[in-house]
């Protein structure tokens, strides 16, 4: 019999006062927030999708080789207004793909791309495309979203995925972006082919009721049924006391780093008034925690992995990632469950919708990235592997996994989420309908199908959808993991602006300044970093008064940048400019196969 006073625990942990992101609650008490729940705009949709589970679409129209790109179409969606350079960086993955696609390439940017507050099927309809399977002939299948959340919100994006195969990308500088690109081609090309190795990593913290069930009912059955049953596949699993920060440090980026990891924990939570929240965020809290008892104060980052714990010589290249964890993958503004929790209250979680940074630091990484990772945008529901009355659920998951390992692209495999969100979201609105009228329901079944339902709907993709693992062949001899680097571009020259009071230099060399800088052992100056500088009070050809702001950019993508406090809008929008000049100029130059002497005596 079912104790109706028991707890229900779920994931996320809130890093600055140590206890759970989520209160535990009955499951009464859970399911009479369900209650208010609201039908989800695009039910009818969801109800068709169900309907049509059994002809096998996952997404695409029958007949369509999901493998081959000239089949099912490749797509990259900017906004309207998406900056020059950032399309720039991405040619070399653009190139590739609309090699690739052929007549099925489809490049949306300026009138074509995604305009502000535009629906999912307002953007279809514009290019020929409506409800149901998707068409490559119209629209194509892998869709790639190039920007931030706040410039094509999360929403547009979950509504596409239904039937599509959508990925996302957004990076803080265009170097980033050519990163990317650049790890993707080298995948893509045959330069990177890695052993075929999956790890499992599941934390089961002392005294915390979700971090035992992940392990028991999510890791460890996952790991048992791929290895039993994947023979070309070496299998792995680092468990409870094993799942340590250093641990996770050698499996992301470090010497046990395999081509796809599965990752089960707490992702790490803060208010929207925490400094931490936007570097922090997401990151995955590891066995180092003692455990909610006996940690009953702020974590420190020693217990978590975060993205500024990924060092210079991390190697992602070629990593698949899928993390369970609380806001994996992103964190919206409001907090879709407290506003049904606190009487629609719209309760404001983060200051912008925005991507966790761990994700677009491991894809954008400068020494070779990884492909993708698949995340939570929002919470992680750990009863949502668990069914009442039947026990652990883990087929979707599975499913996801095998369809990785045989060679399917990432958002081809992950259609098995979308269809168990389109079928528990149909049941699950038709129940709360039959609620409100009248009807008792079980809180036990009301909660575990909720639940199931938005751990099904918060997953998203950070990176192009149409990439797969690149591993050798399963009779090919064991191999160790390439090195691929990316190649750095090296401009030199000095470009002064003059606009009214005010000058900007573009230089790699700052004359007076060389405290920036690292001498090589014979007096030379390091020309690999891009320095530019805007002053303020002096017109071009006088002595500058005061630096205003300067940015230092290195060509592994690390930045650092100082702004005078007092610096006004104008100078610091003109600084920007400067800067993604210098950046425009670097890729120039690494698209004309440009490489510099290193040595060579700074002007």
């Amino acid at each position: 019999m079912i104790d109706e006073q028991e707890l229900l625990y779920f994931n996320g942990i809130d890093g600055d006062r140590g206890a759970y992101d989520l209160p535990p609650m009955t499951a009464k008490d859970l399911a009479q927030i369900i209650e208010g729940e609201e039908l989800p705009e695009n039910l009818n949709e969801l109800r068709f999708r169900y309907q049509q589970r059994t002809a096998r679409h996952l997404g695409v129209k029958e007949g369509v080789n999901v493998k081959r790109l000239d089949e099912s179409g490749w797509g990259i969606i900017f906004a309207h207004d998406a900056d020059e350079t950032v399309k720039e960086a991405l040619d070399e993955l653009i190139e590739l793909r609309q090699e690739q696609a052929g007549d099925h390439f489809r490049f949306y940017a300026g009138a074509d791309g995604y305009r502000s507050g535009e629906s999912k099927n307002n953007f279809l309809a514009r290019h020929g495309a409506g409800p149901g399977p998707a068409d490559p002939e119209k629209v194509p299948y892998y869709l790639l979203i190039v920007g931030s959340p706040e410039a094509i919100p999360y929403r547009f994006q979950t509504q596409l995925d239904v039937q599509y195969a959508v990925g996302r990308i957004h990076f803080d500088t265009p170097q980033e972006y050519a990163n990317y690109a650049r790890t993707v081609v080298a995948a893509e090309t045959g330069q990177i082919r890695l052993p075929r190795q999956v790890t499992f990593f599941g934390t089961a913290n002392s005294d915390d009721r979700a971090t035992r069930l992940s392990a028991q009912h999510l890791v460890s059955p996952l790991y048992i049924q791929l290895r039993d049953s994947v023979p070309d596949w070496q299998f792995s699993e680092v468990v409870r006391e094993e799942a340590t920060k250093t641990q996770l440090s050698r499996l992301l980026g470090g010497d046990q780093t395999p081509a796809l990891l599965f990752t089960a924990s707490h992702g790490m939570s803060f208010g929207v008034e925490s400094p931490r929240q936007l570097p922090h965020q997401g990151a995955l809290l590891c066995q180092d925690w003692p455990g909610p008892q006996e940690w009953q104060k702020a974590i420190p980052q020693d217990f978590y992995f975060a993205a500024d714990d990924l060092g210079s010589e991390a190697d992602l290249q070629g990593l698949i990632a899928f993390f369970f964890a609380c806001f994996g993958a992103g964190t919206p503004q409001f907090d879709d469950f407290a506003q049904q929790a606190f009487h629609d209250q719209r309760a404001e979680i983060a200051p912008h919708d925005f991507l966790a940074r761990l994700p677009t630091a491991m894809l954008s990484h400068g020494r070779g990235g990884a492909l993708a990772t698949v995340g939570h945008v929002e919470r992680a529901w750990g009863y949502s592997f668990m069914w009442p009355g039947a026990g652990a659920q883990t087929t979707a998951f599975e499913s996801v996994l095998r369809g990785l390992l045989s060679g399917y692209p990432v958002g081809y495999a992950t259609e098995y989420l979308n269809e168990r969100y389109a079928e528990l979201s149909t049941v699950l609105s038709d129940e709360l309908e039959e609620v409100q009228f009248g009807k008792m329901a079980d809180p036990y079944e009301l909660s575990g199908m909720w639940t199931a339902n938005n751990d099904a709907r918060g997953y998203a993709i950070i990176g192009d959808p149409a990439v797969r693992l690149p591993v050798v062949d399963s009779d090919d001899p064991q191999v160790k993991r390439p090195v691929v680097e990316v190649q750095p571009v090296e401009v030199i020259s000095k470009e002064e602006v003059e606009v009214g009071e005010e000058e900007t230099s573009e230089e790699f060399v700052a004359p007076g300044d060389e405290s920036l800088l690292e001498p090589t052992p014979e007096g030379m100056v390091d020309l690999k970093t891009i320095i530019v500088t805007t002053y303020a009070g002096g017109a071009a050809g006088d002595t500058p008064k005061s630096v205003a702001a300067r940015t230092r950019l290195d060509l592994d993508g690390d930045m650092d940048t100082f702004v005078e406090p007092h610096a006004d809008e104008k100078l610091l929008s003109l600084h920007q400019s400067m800067v993604h000049e210098a950046v425009a100029a670097r890729l120039a130059y690494l698209q004309l196969g440009f490489q510099p002497d290193v040595n060579q005596k700074a002007t």
